[in-house]
């Protein structure tokens, strides 16, 4: 169960004018802007859930995926993931999820892929059955056989990003935060990845919060979505509320942003 309650987070961005003038200005005085990342954002998603969270760019969903996952500290509301505050009950919180960042990794990248997941065993402190057993199924799901003495530099992005998928599935966790999952792969790359993650939530009830601006991701993967907006939820529903009277779901989610001036 993952419960968000009146959940805030604001940065603090320095601003300056362009110009040496400027620049040296700054080092002296430096201006400050602050920037509303999330406004009172609350929801609540059970078990064996699959949710579409998405939004227009600066919106704050990664925020979101980041106070979810540990990495942030919001600043006011409370935030409970299977009854832990991620940043407070981070070793014991972390064991229990994966995360995919589409434009991030977490292989190494001149050393096979195998390595890498022998390092995850170790940072998670996988037993070594389960680590066997989670590997042979993940490999076989993804079909890896063929990667896993490959360095993932030499990999293409569709080969990596079922490693990634792996990796972050080695220690059987609960919950798997996908944030863009599928950015620049191709249709072949993108049709394996969510073969794979349908399966997963079938097979293992692994409750998945995904991110993203491909529609065709949401539409096959998720009945529910949460659309958030300048940090605020502005719907949490089904997605064909957003496609109704439109002839794709992309017309209407933009038809919806310009409604609401976002």
């Amino acid at each position: 169960m993952i419960t968000l309650t009146h959940v805030c987070k604001t940065y603090k961005v320095s601003k300056r004018d362009a110009g040496f003038s400027s620049a040296l200005k700054a080092l002296f005085h430096r201006e400050y802007e602050r920037i509303s990342a999330l406004d009172d954002v609350s929801f609540t998603i059970s078990d064996g859930e699959m949710v579409g969270y998405i939004g227009p760019n600066g919106a704050g969903k990664s925020s979101t995926i980041k106070i979810l996952s540990g990495i942030l500290v919001p600043d006011a509301g409370t935030c409970l993931v299977n009854g832990l505050i991620p940043w407070k009950n981070r070793i014991e919180h972390v064991k229990n999820i994966g995360v995919v960042f589409g434009q991030r990794t977490q292989l190494w990248w001149d050393v096979p892929i195998l390595d890498s997941f022998e390092l995850l065993k170790e940072i998670y402190q996988i037993s070594t059955p389960l680590y066997r057993q989670n590997l042979e199924q993940l490999t076989e799901m993804l079909d890896l056989s063929a990667l896993l003495k490959t360095p993932a530099r030499q990999l293409s992005l569709g080969q990596r990003m079922r490693c990634e998928l792996a990796g972050s599935l080695l220690h059987s966790p609960k919950i798997l935060f996908l944030d863009e999952p599928t950015i620049g792969l191709d249709a072949v790359s993108k049709l394996a990845v969510r073969d794979f993650i349908l399966k997963l939530n079938a097979e293992k009830k692994t409750t998945v919060i995904l991110t993203t601006h491909d529609m065709q991701d949401i539409e096959a993967l998720t009945s529910r979505i949460i659309l958030i907006g300048k940090g605020q939820i502005l719907l949490d529903g089904h997605i064909h509320q957003i496609k109704e009277g439109f002839d794709s779901t992309e017309e209407g989610l933009a038809s919806f942003y310009k409604s609401h001036h976002i």
